[in-house]
């Protein structure tokens, strides 16, 4: 989907998004979105698309492993092979 609007900058530092924008997008008042600066553009975003994209980038981890204790467990691997050598 392309869709493309001007939108002005108000003396606050405020912006309206505009109807068709806000229909597309399914945005209602009150929502919260997240903004963020990414490659000189400022992107706006709801929290569950933020989930579900980073729920995809990480589905291929292992469900039944904590990968904090395995950071651990191959830090303290790592340094009793230092301390041996």
């Amino acid at each position: 989907m392309s869709l493309q609007t001007e939108i002005q900058i108000g003396p606050q530092g405020r912006i309206v998004i505009p109807a068709p924008l806000r229909k597309a997008l399914d945005l209602h008042p009150g929502e919260i979105l997240i903004a963020h600066v990414e490659q000189g553009c400022l992107i706006f975003e709801k929290p569950d698309a933020i989930k579900r994209r980073l729920k995809a980038r990480f589905a291929h981890l292992p469900q039944n492993v904590n990968l904090s204790d395995e950071l651990i467990s191959e830090r303290r691997a790592e340094a009793g092979r230092e301390n041996d050598a």
